[in-house]
């Protein structure tokens, strides 16, 4: 059936358009403590930098040093934050796993379960839908709770 043009809804005749929206987010293994940003820009040394900071200022505890422990993406290893990193070390420092070692990051199990339990065999028309779903899961971890604890193997 033909549609005038001028009776068309963009909304419905329109092609879809690839945005995304990620999250830099950190399990504190200690105490299963849950931190995350939404990133709806690129993630780069600017942005892993903005999540650091937040993160490190949560993290830090009296007569401890935190590591944390990251892929080897390249935002996490910029030059941007290389001396803000080295004045942290003695406090607060990343630790770098091998390439393609995703299996040995915490992180990765957290990443597989939010899928499994957001968006496996579920439809959502629009982004909104997606992150709605994804931070309603990852506000839950931010209380105390055993999932985490268990999956990231905290005793």
């Amino acid at each position: 059936m033909w549609i005038p043009p001028e009776l068309k809804d963009p909304v419905v005749y329109h092609h879809p358009t690839r945005k995304s929206v990620g999250s830099f987010a950190a399990v504190r293994l200690r105490d299963g403590k849950f931190l995350f940003r939404r990133e709806t820009g690129r993630f780069n040394g600017e942005t892993f930098w903005e999540f650091l900071k937040v993160f490190r200022e949560v993290s830090v505890a009296p007569g401890r040093r935190v590591m944390a422990i990251s892929d080897n993406a390249q935002y996490h290893r910029s030059k941007l934050h290389l001396e803000w990193r080295d004045y942290h070390a003695p406090r607060f420092g990343l630790d770098f796993l091998p390439p393609y070692s995703p299996d040995l990051n915490p992180i990765e199990r957290v990443w597989k379960l939010t899928r499994r339990l957001c968006l496996h065999n579920r439809y959502f028309g629009l982004l909104d839908g997606v992150v709605a779903a994804v931070e309603d899961q990852f506000a839950e971890w931010t209380k105390p709770n055993d999932a985490l604890r268990r999956l990231c193997a905290i005793t």
